[in-house]
């Protein structure tokens, strides 16, 4: 799958605010609709601890943390699905992304126009979700009208595929036609690769995030209570946040400064930190470590990636001349304070090209080119 969240909304919802905030990247920001016309792109880095703590027991000269990619497309409004706004491109972009954050509004502000005229989430939320399921009955509609020439093949794997195909894109079109996603018709692991090449932009993870004035930080509004329980229906996460909060925060020029106005604020960690792990783990991404006196980086990889496709994530050299891995989990590191305690005691094993690596794996690897 891709490896980037799409942050989508209505105009005048807070989007290109966070997502400034987000990547300190200038996103244009301004009151009024289609202000962003093509998506903005923003490499942020994933907050995690551990890599902190990983440079009290091996001191390196350079901390390089893992990264995930944001893109700002710009607002929809009802009628995108047909063209409405800038509708088509727009959606051409979101079929890009891996999974989506869904901005909803969720603060009153007379100076800021609602496309709608109105704040109302619940209203909001369906009208993205409507339009995405429109766009995405298209797709289907199109495969489908396809079916019947390749059901007459004369290649029987052909027709066959065809035969097998078409229950499945039935029930993605009665749910869709009803404005229901993709992701919420029942489907097995293999009906679910037979759409893979369709793209279906309502297959993709959704996180609401809840733009909220800073009054209603350490509360749920009634907006928010709305989003939630319209969230639970449908299977996704929440995340709330105030773009005006985190767009103070951004201006910022030290992390001290930072954690200074967070503990004034009285959080713990700032809304946009709760939202970049969402969509690292919306994305089923992982992290492992490389650990030396040069540098201490964290990696991202997909869930399920062996030891020599890790590999090939750092250089491709690597992952063509793998020999082995020599790895220990960071929090063996914790507990014994020094790779040599480590490999005292046992802790340190050497794995081949069969082994899955591990969410907080430390890698050494060995190989030949």
């Amino acid at each position: 799958m891709q490896l980037n969240c799409g942050i989508v909304g209505l105009p005048n919802v807070g989007k290109s605010t966070i997502f400034s905030a987000l990547t300190s990247a200038p996103a244009e920001a301004a009151n009024y609709p289609f202000c962003t016309i093509e998506p903005n792109v923003g490499i942020v880095s994933v907050p995690d601890k551990r890599l902190g703590r990983i440079t009290e027991y091996i001191v390196p000269q350079k901390v390089i943390p893992a990264i995930v990619e944001f893109v700002d497309i710009a607002g929809l409004v009802k009628g995108a699905s047909k063209g409405e706004g800038l509708g088509n491109k727009f959606l051409g972009h979101i079929r890009q992304v891996g999974a989506i954050v869904h901005v909803v509004r969720c603060f009153d502000d007379n100076d800021v126009v609602h496309v709608e005229g109105r704040v109302d989430p619940e209203s909001d939320i369906e009208t993205i979700g409507i339009e995405l399921a429109f766009a995405d009955l298209e797709t289907v509609q199109k495969r489908l009208d396809n079916l019947v020439r390749l059901k007459k093949s004369n290649d029987k794997k052909i027709s066959d595929g065809a035969k097998a195909l078409e229950p499945v894109l039935i029930l993605l079109q009665e749910a869709l036609e009803e404005g229901i996603p993709a992701r919420r018709v029942e489907l097995d692991e293999h009906q679910i690769n037979m759409i893979t090449e369709l793209h279906l932009i309502t297959m993709k993870k959704q996180l609401y995030c809840c733009n909220v004035g800073e009054d209603d930080l350490q509360k749920d509004n009634d907006y928010v209570k709305k989003v939630k329980a319209f969230a639970q229906k449908d299977g996704s996460g929440v995340v709330v946040i105030s773009g005006k909060l985190e767009s103070e925060i951004a201006d910022l020029d030290s992390a001290e400064e930072k954690a200074e106005f967070l503990m004034a604020a009285g959080l713990e960690e700032s809304g946009l930190d709760k939202l970049i792990r969402q969509g690292y783990d919306m994305l089923e991404l992982n992290t492992y470590f490389t650990a030396g006196e040069q540098e201490v980086r964290a990696w991202t990889f997909p869930n399920g990636t062996r030891a020599p496709q890790a590999a090939g994530i750092i250089h491709t050299d690597f992952e063509r001349g793998f020999i082995r891995a020599e790895t220990y989990h960071c929090t063996e590191l914790f507990d014994y304070k020094t790779e040599q305690k480590l490999k005292e005691s046992g802790k340190l094993r050497v794995e081949g090209k069969d082994y899955v690596v591990a969410d907080g794996d430390v890698l050494h690897f060995r190989f030949n080119v």
